[in-house]
């Protein structure tokens, strides 16, 4: 894994289309909707493969952890999910999702 913060969106989708070509099996995270504050904006991508390798990211803290386990079922099943994380002011900066921001993330196989 590479350092996150550096990655932008095209590489992201680079990297996807790479691992992809390596013939991984891979889901897409997208960020599709924020709300407040979100540490990613609209657009962002987590790219993860069945191994649970990802490069990208779509939040941070706990989040993207969470996005992971839900991407390798995604995976699995073939089935793209929505989802929708957000936290109160008091533990928004425990989850990674400051000052209390809601986000909310699509995630789809890809190949």
């Amino acid at each position: 894994m590479s350092d996150n913060a550096s990655i932008t969106a095209n590489d992201t989708l680079a990297i996807a289309e790479a691992w992809g070509l390596e013939g991984r099996s891979l889901a897409l995270a997208t960020v599709v909707e924020t709300w407040g504050s979100a540490p990613r904006p609209v657009g962002s991508h987590l790219v993860i493969d069945a191994e649970g390798r990802f490069e990208g990211s779509v939040s941070g803290g706990c989040v993207e952890g969470a996005v992971v386990a839900e991407a390798a079922e995604v995976i699995e099943s073939g089935t793209a999910r929505m989802l929708e994380f957000g936290v109160a002011d008091e533990t928004a900066w425990q989850v990674g999702l400051s000052c209390g921001g809601r986000i909310r993330v699509f995630v789809e196989k890809v190949a």
